[in-house]
């Protein structure tokens, strides 16, 4: 591999704790707590690679930030997967490698596993009753300290829902607080079930149960204040097949460039069906914000063509620079009574793992979006991290010449009136250094404050999240 940002997809041995970093520039007064990144770190067992950036194995990252300085720990999640990486073997099905069984084939069957092994859960970081848990696209949660980022165990449901596929996304409920998510139960039947979770409960309370012919590969979906939006593209399986083919998860699904992007919206207020809603196909991972206009619900999504970028991040395709296409923020609004979709680009970036103001701004209406960028069309790597004004469509850009950063974290300044008074904070590969750095930006000028330099690199990860000590 010859491309300045491999060694965002080289495996990291190394485990540090409270390791002192150096900063560069000057961290704000007011910023103090830790952020805290999940993402995968090793991308072969022994010999064997895994095929796809998103099988690799779970790792956490914490930055403790105060008093101007930065300390930095990470861990390995403790699971069944790492002990069979550990031993040079990939022990089950993943999303899109496959020895015999790993990732979602272990939910075919009924998951027993002991305190410390827990699933691959490589995606995102949510706090629940049991504390914080890191997440993935199967209903388990794992959870760990927050310290030392040690794997406590499963942080298991008490319910009795079934399903087998979930989305490493919940959200807060504008309305409540609760959580809320989807569960996809598979078989002969299966059915889309909208939950919510009680922050305080591991028990989950169903909302609505959706049948569904030919489930939708759907990362995650949206929320408003009264109701719940599943977006299911034309990127669909046949569960008899799932169950019985022994492929990887995602090679089961098949594109229909001649299908349609269903929005299925269900209220929340009494779990009825409110509508299913129907526009040209495209596919998304991730949902930007969505909010009421008096009938009309309005979605912010970062919307590509097609799926044929679930390709173009395998790992081949990466290392070997294969060309594909950046997702773009794009609007779409669902007049609920005329039953009408209609859509817009939001502004000319490219623009992928978005963040917000979530705690001011969920399920409501809001200006501004953080992501990273990229080429239009290249190989699928951020290039830099983009702020795109939703109202009016212009954007600021933050790059460095060969930086490639990660998903941007938005924290709010305590006290803060403005929407985009506060730090963006990104984890970004520096390839001229050799490491991988912590970059605060000021949000409002999105120009850098200050820099913290790692003592390896991280591989490229995926989603985390800010918990503040104030």
């Amino acid at each position: 591999m010859t491309a300045d940002y491999a060694p965002g997809f080289t495996s990291l041995a190394a485990e540090v704790e409270d390791v002192a970093l150096p900063v560069d520039g000057e961290l704000p007064a007011w910023l103090s707590g830790t952020l805290f990144r999940n993402g995968p770190a090793r991308f072969e067992a022994g010999k064997v690679p895994f095929r796809h950036w998103f099988d690799g194995q779970a790792m956490l990252h914490r930055f403790a930030v105060g008093d101007g300085a930065v300390s930095y720990t990470n861990r390995f999640i403790d699971s069944a997967t790492k002990r069979a990486t550990d031993a040079g073997r990939i022990g089950y099905r993943e999303f899109a490698s496959d020895p015999c069984q790993r990732y979602f084939s272990r939910l075919f069957t009924r998951f027993r596993p002991a305190p410390r092994f827990v699933p691959n859960a490589n995606v995102n970081i949510v706090p629940m009753a049991e504390g914080l848990t890191a997440l993935t696209e199967v209903p388990l949660a794992a959870s760990f300290d927050a310290k030392t980022l040690a794997t406590v165990g499963v942080a298991a449901y008490t319910d009795s829902l079934d399903g087998r596929v979930t989305t490493a996304h919940p959200h807060q409920s504008p309305r409540t607080g609760d959580l809320v998510n989807y569960l996809l139960s598979f078989g002969q039947n299966s059915f889309y079930q909208v939950y919510r979770q009680p922050v305080t409960s591991m028990a989950r309370d169903l909302v609505a149960r959706i049948p569904v012919a030919r489930p939708g590969y759907m990362h995650s979906f949206a929320i408003t204040e009264n109701f719940v939006v599943l977006a299911e593209f034309p990127l669909t399986v046949n569960p008899l097949k799932l169950l019985l083919s022994g492929k990887p998860f995602i090679d089961n699904y098949r594109w229909d460039p001649q299908g349609e992007t269903r929005f299925l919206v269900v209220d929340m207020r009494n779990g009825s069906l409110r509508g299913d809603f129907r526009t040209a196909p495209f596919f998304a991972f991730h949902h930007i914000n969505a909010f009421e206009q008096g009938d009309v619900l309005v979605l912010d999504i970062c919307a590509y063509e097609d799926a044929s970028v679930i390709d173009a991040l395998r790992l081949d395709a990466l290392r070997d620079e294969v060309a594909g296409k950046f997702a773009f923020p794009t609007r779409y609004e669902i007049d609920l009574d005329a039953g009408t979709v209609s859509s817009r680009r939001l502004a000319g970036v490219p623009l992928e793992l978005p963040r917000i103001h979530y705690g001011q701004h969920n399920g409501h209406p809001y200006r501004y979006a953080y992501g990273i960028t990229g080429d239009s069309e290249g190989p699928v790597v951020a290039r830099g991290l983009a702020k795109v004004d939703v109202e009016t469509g212009g954007s600021r850009e933050w790059s460095q010449p060969r930086n490639y950063p990660g998903e941007p974290v938005f924290v709010p300044e305590p006290g803060a009136d403005a929407e985009d008074q506060g730090v963006v904070l990104s984890v970004v590969l520096d390839a001229d250094a050799g490491t991988s750095k912590l970059v605060v930006l000021d949000a409002q000028s999105f120009q850098e404050l200050a820099s913290a330099k790692v003592p390896h690199t991280i591989p490229f990860g995926f989603h985390g999240l800010f918990h503040s000590a104030r």
